[in-house]
């Protein structure tokens, strides 16, 4: 998400004071003021979209989005109703998380419980990933790290669930080992840069650039 490189679209990014990946994941409903006002900063510098470098931060939608005139897709959580009206009616989605014991249903935006039971959700917690991204500072994770992790819980529910059509990452740190799941598994495999690029691309960019202007100079 921080990588430049990701997108063929210029990336801004502002921080949220005080969100560390502890507090996020488990909801702490203090920081979504902060969230409010980075995101509001954002468009103020001319964002023309906003994302999250978190899927949990899906607790906060509706508040971000209120907040501003520009799409906002926190979490590619978001994708999930999507995922599953493109699915045989037999076919599950696997949702992988950092962390599947603070993945509420509440957060997967699902109501009928016949689609809920098609979803199958496995995390990372506990592994090498997971032990240092809840350190402050955060401390480095080599991308192959990652690939064990994420591929150890794919085979999980793959073995769990044969049924499984389409696999959903919820993390941001995942989209670096997207590809290696896609050849690993020869199922589709969605992540928080489908949803960025699917925002930019449904917007008239030079238009919307000039709006962000506009908005950036009413805030100055």
């Amino acid at each position: 998400m921080l990588n430049p490189l990701t997108y063929d679209f210029p990336v801004i990014t502002e921080t949220v004071p005080g969100a560390w990946v502890e507090n996020v994941v488990r909801g702490d409903p203090a920081l979504e003021p902060a969230y409010i006002e980075a995101a509001q900063r954002l468009v103020a510098r001319g964002a023309v979209a906003i994302s999250s470098d978190c899927g949990f931060t899906i607790r906060h939608q509706a508040a971000v989005a209120a907040s501003v005139n520009v799409p906002v897709a926190m979490s590619s959580l978001l994708l999930l109703p999507a995922l599953i009206r493109q699915a045989p009616p037999h076919g599950k989605i696997a949702v992988l998380t950092y962390d599947s014991t603070h993945c509420e249903d509440g957060m997967l935006g699902i109501n009928n419980l016949a689609d809920r039971s098609r979803v199958v959700i496995g995390g990372i917690e506990g592994g090498k990933v997971w032990q240092n991204e809840m350190m402050r500072p955060p401390q480095r994770t080599e991308v192959p790290e990652i690939e064990t992790d994420v591929a150890a819980c794919v085979a999980r529910l793959r073995s769990a669930h044969p049924e499984i059509g389409a696999i959903l990452l919820e993390c941001t740190m995942f989209p670096l080992v997207a590809p290696a799941m896609r050849h690993l598994t020869s199922l589709p495999v969605y992540d928080i840069t489908s949803l960025c690029r699917m925002m930019i691309t449904s917007l008239d960019l030079p238009a919307a650039a000039s709006i962000s202007r506009e908005n950036a100079h009413g805030y100055q």
